[in-house]
């Protein structure tokens, strides 16, 4: 009895066994069983009607490209950030332009004629569309002056564009048949079934944990294929014809020696020739005689022909300065519009021309952040109009900073002249607490900052002839600061007058001297000609810069000629 139950029992577990065994072999098999799904491209891009995918070079574009009538168009702020970044739009005036060493071109919305300076041409396709307050380049034009190459797909449409060249990347080919999936994993859905010897870049390595690297296919698509299925990595570089415009510059085969001339009224040119009887060796004499006046680019001015007659027959040159200083006018809204902008280079490049003026330097202190590329802009157009005419164009700067990067230097320095930086005004008239004018360290670093983004032959270093008294007086526990700026004469007079000794700040490389008076104290850092001697030799000598720049006439020692003449012959 005991035997035939005990026979019942053993089929019964035998089929529980099995059962048991398929069970684990199915769920085993759906466990690491690669997934066939596939997912469409169309889900995996999410491109909508008339539009295009972006690919730039190994990554998606955030934004999606228009495509209509057969072409691509790509924003703006996609091509002036990995493009090209001369391209420029005129939000106000709709017009794109784009600017080249000897022209302007510009191109209107919805239009396939465009005008090199004057002349017109025109494109088999609009130029430029404009949706959603968005502008769009077509990407052919965008070509025409810039490095790049593409390829364009279909279903879904995309396109791939390469724009960086003799970078190399890291490439691989399939050594079998392999899915790029949308994931990193066997269960993820297959994004393209890649045949054998079917070649991807490299965007990532072998991940140790699944396995897999990610990598993008030839048509653009990015995802994950299993580490194993790929063979050795090899470098692969993208090579290009297209040859970058060299802009030429007027450049002097002499150490610039410069200085401004503050000029207020008619009547202060007349004090020229006796202010420059003191000095030595001055090859560039800047007048401050220009000012932009108003919204529409006019200018104030105070030039005079006579004053140009005395400095050519002091042998020396002549750069007008144009400044933004006016209350009547926001420098910003000036240079937005095209129509104003090139009004206002116009009018200086006349004034150039009418007094046989050597040179223009642009001094605008108060171009604010947003109005950044309209100032570029505006110095790009510029630079053409002054090389046409043989003019030097130099452009003033603050010392670099990070909050001034926007002034874009480099770009200045391509398509101008000489970049003059003003390593002075460490503390101003404005600053909450007193300290130098100009410290051996803060010019120090303003030249290597300078020399970080703008050569060596077109960088001007400036440097102050005059110092600052603050006056410090304290209320309730408050100091309150204030200061007024000195010649160098004359401060060293203020603390002689006063009793004090300077002695010399190791840390401001200046000689320092303070005193009390009707319960205040005064403190000066003075320029001198020993402090001003290492700012020479930090700029001349370390930095081999093209020149030095002095503010202002009038306010140094004539012994100072007699250094400065040491550093700039």
């Amino acid at each position: 009895m005991h035997s035939d139950k005990k026979k019942m029992v053993i089929p019964v577990i035998i089929g529980i066994l099995v059962v048991l065994a398929g069970i684990i072999t199915i769920l085993l098999v759906k466990k690491y069983k690669p997934s066939k799904e596939i997912m469409p491209l169309e889900e995996y891009f999410q491109v909508g009607d008339k539009q295009i995918q972006i690919i730039l070079q190994d990554e998606l574009y955030e934004k999606k490209g228009l495509y209509e009538d057969g072409q691509i168009y790509l924003d703006i702020e996609l091509v002036k950030k990995y493009l090209n970044s001369r391209f420029y739009w005129d939000g106000n005036e709709n017009q794109l332009l784009y600017t080249t060493a000897t022209a302007v071109i510009s191109a209107e919305t919805g239009s396939n004629v465009y005008y090199t300076n004057k002349s017109k041409e025109t494109k088999e396709y609009p130029i430029v569309r404009v949706e959603g307050g968005t502008a769009y380049i077509a990407l052919d034009y965008v070509k025409d002056y810039t490095a790049l190459d593409y390829t364009k797909y279909e279903e879904p449409d995309r396109v791939v564009i390469n724009y960086r060249f003799d970078e190399p990347e890291d490439h691989a080919k399939t050594d079998r048949k392999a899915a790029l999936r949308y994931e990193p994993g066997i269960k993820s859905p297959i994004l393209v079934n890649l045949a054998k010897g079917e070649e991807v870049l490299l965007l990532e390595t072998e991940d140790e944990e699944t396995g897999f690297c990610k990598v993008m296919s030839s048509s653009g698509v990015i995802g994950y294929v299993k580490a194993k299925a790929l063979g050795k990595a090899y470098e692969f570089t993208h090579t290009t014809d297209f040859k970058e415009e060299t802009y030429p510059h007027i450049l002097k085969d002499e150490k610039i020696n410069l200085v401004w001339h503050q000029v207020t009224t008619q009547a202060a040119n007349d004090g020229l020739l006796n202010l420059m009887d003191a000095t030595k060796g001055v090859n560039v004499v800047v007048p401050t005689w220009f000012t932009v006046s108003g919204n529409q680019g006019d200018i104030t001015s105070l030039a005079s022909d006579t004053y140009v007659s005395r400095v050519h027959g002091l042998g020396a040159e002549i750069w007008g300065l144009c400044n933004d200083f006016s209350s009547d006018s926001k420098i910003g809204k000036v240079l937005s519009r095209t129509s104003s902008r090139q009004r206002l280079e116009k009018n200086l490049v006349a004034e150039a021309i009418r007094y046989s003026l050597d040179g223009i330097n642009i001094d605008f202190e108060y171009v604010k952040k947003e109005n950044g590329e309209d100032f570029i802009q505006f110095i790009r157009e510029l630079g053409i109009m002054c090389r046409n005419n043989g003019i030097v164009l130099s452009v003033d700067n603050y010392a670099p900073t990070e909050y001034s990067q926007y002034y874009n230097r480099a770009e200045q320095a391509a398509v101008a002249d000489y970049v003059i930086t003003m390593a002075y005004d460490e503390y101003y008239a404005g600053s909450e607490e007193s300290g130098p004018v100009a410290s051996l360290n803060y010019v120090k670093d303003a030249v290597a900052n300078s020399l970080a983004q703008v050569p060596a032959e077109q960088t001007i270093i400036a440097l102050p002839f005059y110092s600052r008294l603050w006056k410090e007086t304290t209320k309730d526990g408050k100091t309150k600061v204030t200061s007024e700026a000195y010649s160098m004469a004359y401060s060293s007079d203020l603390l002689e007058n006063a009793g004090v000794k300077p002695a010399w700040d190791e840390a401001a490389g200046m000689n320092y001297g303070e005193y009390k008076k009707d319960n205040a104290l005064y403190r000066m850092w003075i320029e001198d000609e020993t402090s001003l001697e290492e700012k020479v030799k930090a700029a001349a000598v370390d930095g081999n810069v093209a020149g030095l720049a002095f503010w202002k006439l009038g306010l140094e020692k004539a012994s100072v000629w007699d250094m400065i003449i040491k550093y700039t012959n």
